[in-house]
């Protein structure tokens, strides 16, 4: 756990140093350079900014130990890390979708000349590109490693601002040969780009602090296990509640009916060893058994 923290704390310090300087550069470039798509983008990259911070808060409140109020510990601290950055995400995608179709329609309607966009303008949006690309890699590395929702949602916001930043130089391209309404629009796809990440984002957060029963692999993992111990006539239920990168499964099994109860207990006993044995992701699980169905009148 402790080299898991390390790991998250190092990417998350990268991320969030790399981001400030683009957030920095984009904006003030974007602004001297009269380009509206790579203002749009700095503006993104400062909301990267804002919620990287908040991200950095609810990691270190998710590694304080189990207590009485939290016997699982507070791991869930990065699932809610998750939710508000795909609140910042969506947030940060609607204001930039508004200020671009002003742009757009002031352009059109109110002010038709170009303005003539800086050159160097192309370079820092190819500049941002190359730089998420491996910013994207490495975080998804580390997230999948880790198993950390926080550190996922970062690294899918990184993967959309290679695509946001690569509409933008597209725009600025498009602009430099005298069609400057392209480079607004752009701002405008960006901001559809950003949205969609947002909303995926929230999506997987509110699964995990909802109790979303188990994706497929690990729930037939756990089955598979289950089955496989002696006694086990059948498995009825799995549930399971996520705790940062861990979860707490309650599992439903049928025995023999005509079992004694400590016969049930020691069969019960064995799948929950089993199952903590193999499944490195279950940190707990609970098992009620039963009486099969019809092997109780079978063997009366």
């Amino acid at each position: 756990m402790d080299e898991r923290r390390k790991i998250s704390d190092r990417i998350v310090n990268i991320g969030l140093g790399c981001n400030v300087g683009l957030a920095l550069l984009k904006t003030g470039v974007g602004i001297l350079g009269n380009s509206a798509g790579l203002l749009a983008d700095g503006i993104n990259s400062t909301s990267d900014v804002v919620y990287y911070g908040v991200v950095k808060v609810f990691m270190r409140l998710s590694s304080k130990p189990a207590d009485r109020q939290h016997p699982y510990g507070h791991s869930q601290m990065e699932s809610i890390a998750a939710l508000v950055v795909g609140a910042f995400v969506v947030t940060t995608a609607v204001g930039i979708f508004w200020k671009s179709v002003y742009d757009v329609y002031t352009w059109v309607a109110l002010d038709n000349e170009n303005r003539g966009i800086g050159r160097w303008t192309l370079w820092v949006a190819l500049l941002t590109v190359a730089l998420k690309i491996v910013l994207t890699a490495a975080t998804l590395k580390v997230g999948r490693k880790t198993n950390n929702s926080a550190i996922l949602a970062l690294a899918y916001d990184h993967r959309n601002d290679i695509l946001s930043a690569a509409a933008v130089a597209l725009g600025i391209v498009f602009a430099q040969r005298g069609y400057a309404w392209v480079d607004p629009l752009a701002g405008a796809l960006v901001a559809i780009l950003i949205l969609n990440t947002g909303l995926g984002i929230l999506r997987q957060a509110s699964d995990d602090l909802m109790d979303t029963l188990p994706d497929r692999p690990l729930g037939q993992q756990v089955r598979d296990v289950a089955q496989a111990v002696e006694g086990v006539v059948s498995v009825e239920e799995i549930h399971a509640h996520r705790f940062g990168p861990y979860f707490v499964v309650n599992l439903t099994i049928g025995v023999n009916g005509a079992l004694s109860v400590a016969e049930g207990d020691r069969i019960a006993s064995q799948v929950e060893q089993a199952v903590t044995g193999s499944l490195e992701l279950v940190r707990r699980i609970y098992v009620h058994y039963h009486p099969a169905e019809n092997t109780t009148t079978e063997h009366a």
